[in-house]
């Protein structure tokens, strides 16, 4: 049975991602609409140099976006969020609870698939990234399993989409529509009041 998230009851308190997750947060997301935009460019390029650029700079990316995935669940683990404020509701805590996990796992592994599907039937133990620098793939994965992780890749690309859109519209619903004070979590976002504003180390 899924637990509802703290609310708090201080009309003062600060609501505020401490400066950590917030940096961690921004940096995810201009990465991963980076690769959003260079997974669809390379899928609809023919095959030559040109489209292998582009593929080295997409696993290169996706690389990035795993290592980072990886510190933003240890610093989440170490650093507790900000309460959610009393006014909102029960349901929208859940489901931004759920937005919120599944990105992490979507995150991970969307690049884990990524390099599976590479690793499948490889003969090289492993692959170029951005500057030559190897990053090993994994072993003794066949050929059609490495053809059905990207499938499932490609459909994990379908569900970051549906995630990212419900994200931000959450966002923009408490910034523009409630103004509540549940916009002021993620800087540069405002609370009414701008109470939540305040810098956390």
């Amino acid at each position: 049975m899924a637990t509802v998230p703290e609310a708090t009851p201080q009309q003062r308190a600060l609501l505020r991602y401490d400066n950590g997750a917030v940096a961690l947060h921004w940096i995810t997301a201009v990465l991963l609409l980076t690769q959003i935009w260079v997974g669809f460019t390379f899928h609809g390029m023919e095959r030559g140099p040109e489209r292998m650029e582009v593929f080295t700079w997409h696993k290169t990316l996706g690389v990035l976006i795993l290592l980072l995935a990886l510190v933003r669940l240890a610093w989440r683990l170490g650093h507790k969020p900000p309460p959610y404020p009393e006014q909102l509701p029960r349901w929208e805590r859940l489901a931004a609870t759920w937005n919120h996990r599944l990105f992490y796992a979507i995150i991970i592994i969307l690049p884990l698939t990524g390099l599976a599907a590479i690793s499948g039937g490889a003969e090289d133990s492993t692959t170029g990234l951005v500057g030559g620098i190897p990053f090993p793939l994994i072993p003794g994965l066949s050929e059609d399993f490495g053809d059905a992780m990207g499938d499932f890749h490609e459909l994990l690309v379908t569900g970051t989409l549906i995630l990212l859109a419900i994200h931000v519209l959450a966002a923009l619903k408490h910034q523009f529509v409630d103004r509540s004070r549940v916009a002021g979590r993620m800087p540069p976002f405002r609370a009414p009041g701008h109470e939540s504003a305040l810098p956390r180390d």
